[in-house]
């Protein structure tokens, strides 16, 4: 494994920023601490630029090598979970019910650890737009990052990012081209009916019955409506609704998510689901209001990038190690945004054995920050070569 030697000289430097990361996580766009903690090492390192307050907390730091270039962009989230931690670790989170339970700060960690080695070496011509982003988990930072210019700001023609894996060999690499994430959605169902006395239901007009009926049925959208080799996911997870065994309610929520690939698809859900609603109360006898809000967008790689990334991750771990034609999964990321900003890839690095994500019990494994931060070192200094110079 051909991690740089530079960067494993300074693992234990590394572990500590990101147990210091672990111990004071922070939610959505709050990342006051984080982001303070981030620039004061970027200015430990000497980078040339850093920009503050993007989507409230989020950092835009330059590093120029020795000759023009393009400018490449290396994002990592900062934000953690609304999750109370399980694990045990003289390092644990010191806010009560928030963890980084995916990781989060052990990418930080990898995109810091990159940022020192090149603030160093600069064995590269052009430009590199560090992106250390908020509420990735939720709020779309990235979108908001997008949104708020970066791209054009700061004239980032790629972009690239890492997420760990546990359960994946550690140190190894994982991507496919085109669609590797879905698109998520979700949607609210409000029912209002006539609450009554349970023995007198037909005095009632039932929220309880038709939140079922409601729910039934929009279950065979995926399976009455849809090509089945299309993938779609939709889930119903939340039902609320009564106090008591004998009181029928006058409301009942119905919450779920969607996720698809296909914008098609996405449509199609839509308007069947709008039209399970509005025949539905009726139907019941009650009033039903669909809120159907549309997230982040499906995460989509560059063909011709996920390659180029690929072939950097085989340089740092070995041919064996990368699988550069894997599937694609149904969960969601808002490096999304980024991705249809400017072409790029997204990759997952192996975490190897241990909780997996979004767990009370899951911690990042310090051992492959130095990967992840050699390959987001060779990546520039592949793409960003100086020409003639000694290797």
């Amino acid at each position: 494994m051909a991690v740089i030697n530079r960067i494993a000289g300074f693992t234990d430097e590394m572990t500590a920023w990101r147990r210091h990361l672990h111990q004071h996580p922070e939610l959505k766009f709050d990342c006051f601490q984080t982001a303070a903690f981030v620039e004061e090492r970027l200015k430990e390192f000497g980078v040339d630029e850093i920009h503050t307050g993007i989507a409230k907390t989020g950092i835009v730091a330059l590093i120029r090598g020795q000759g023009d270039g393009p400018v490449i962009g290396l994002r990592a989230d900062m934000d953690a979970l609304p999750i109370e931690e399980e694990t045990g670790a003289d390092y644990a989170s010191t806010t009560p019910g928030v963890m980084h339970a995916c990781g989060h700060d052990g990418h930080t960690t990898m995109l810091l650890g990159a940022a020192k080695y090149l603030s160093e070496t600069r064995n590269f011509n052009g430009t590199v737009a560090l992106i250390f982003q908020p509420a990735e988990e939720d709020g779309g930072g990235g979108g908001v990052m997008v949104q708020e210019g970066i791209m054009d700001t700061f004239a980032i023609e790629e972009v690239y990012a890492l997420h760990n894996l546990p359960g994946f060999t550690e140190g190894g690499f994982y991507t496919t081209p085109g669609p590797i994430m879905a698109a998520v959605d979700t949607f609210h169902i409000r029912v209002k009916g006539i609450g009554g006395h349970g023995a007198m239901p037909h005095e009632t007009r039932d929220p309880v019955i038709a939140a079922v009926g409601i729910v039934q049925a929009i279950q065979s959208i995926s399976s009455r409506n849809h090509y089945a080799l299309n993938d779609l996911v939709i889930s119903v997870t939340q039902i609320h609704t009564g106090s008591a065994e004998n009181i029928i309610p006058e409301t009942a929520y119905i919450n779920g998510t969607v996720r698809t690939f296909d914008r098609d698809v996405q449509a199609m859900v839509m308007r069947r689901m709008q039209e399970i609603v509005d025949g539905m109360g009726p139907a019941y006898g009650v009033d039903a209001e669909l809120n159907y809000e549309v997230w982040y967008p499906a995460t989509v790689n560059d063909p011709a990038k996920t390659a180029f990334a690929a072939g950097v991750a085989r340089q740092v771990s070995g041919e064996s190690m990368v699988i550069d034609d894997g599937t694609r999964d149904m969960g969601a990321e808002d490096f999304s945004y980024m991705l249809q900003a400017r072409p790029g890839a997204y990759l997952y690095i192996g975490g190897g054995e241990g909780a997996g994500l979004h767990q009370p019990g899951f911690d990042f494994n310090d051992a492959i920050a130095p990967i992840g931060a050699s390959f987001f070192s060779r990546l520039v200094e592949t793409a960003l070569p100086i020409k003639n110079r000694d290797r």
